[in-house]
């Protein structure tokens, strides 16, 4: 069941849990303050594969094999699986779901992709259309600098405000009933254009969105 609050927020009244988890991540991840946190850490950039696309398609399958395993559930339990990744046609999405022969729901929302994917898993088994759902986002360093600003091989000079994008993967395993944590509610922001017109300078379109609050 699902009520909406206001215009932005929808309370789910029939909570659901996430009771699985898993997460992959690269070098410099493992750097920062999460790193030891994360399930499975990669140092090798393409992961023991032949292109930086391909490690991302890995990451993304073992994110959701370490999920289902902390939730004891089988591909074959899921109803929906909501991916999605930074490339174009949710590549990485795409070529990694195919194994799990799950009904796959494609998403990209950029930086919100993993919000995003949470908050419409969330919806699909609190409205009872799914009694287990899978949300698994990935992203990858060298495949979004090659299509987002230039190849790395190119060997072009970083300005000193230039974002790097998380070299990575996670899952989560939704379920309508069990031990976890629980989605209580989900609010969707709307487009806000800030004028900022650098393409090396993303933080500087993003940062705000923490502090801007609607009433």
């Amino acid at each position: 069941m699902l009520k909406r609050i206001g215009k932005y927020t929808v309370s789910f009244l029939q909570q659901p849990v996430i009771t699985g988890f898993g997460s992959v991540a690269g070098g410099k991840e493992a750097q920062g303050p999460l790193g030891k946190n994360f399930d499975k850490i990669y140092y090798d950039h393409r992961a023991g594969q032949k292109t930086f696309e391909q490690a991302e398609i890995l990451f993304q399958q073992e994110a959701l094999v370490e999920a289902l395993s902390r939730s004891g559930k089988k591909a074959e339990d899921i109803d929906f699986v909501l991916a999605g990744d930074l490339l174009n046609q949710c590549i990485s999405s795409s070529y990694g779901m195919k194994e799990f022969r799950a009904p796959y729901l494609g998403q990209y929302g950029a930086c919100s992709t993993m919000a995003q994917s949470l908050f419409l898993a969330a919806m699909t088994v609190a409205s009872g259309a799914s009694r287990c759902t899978a949300a698994v986002t990935s992203s990858h360093f060298c495949t979004a600098e090659r299509q987002y600003r230039m190849p790395l091989e190119y060997g072009g000079q970083r300005t000193t405000t230039a974002q790097w994008t998380v070299t990575g993967a996670g899952g989560c395993i939704l379920e309508d009933r069990g031990k976890g944590v629980r989605i209580a509610a989900a609010t969707t922001g709307i487009i806000t254009d800030l004028g900022i017109t650098d393409m090396n300078n993303m933080g500087a379109a993003m940062a705000p969105a923490v502090c801007i609050i609607r009433p």
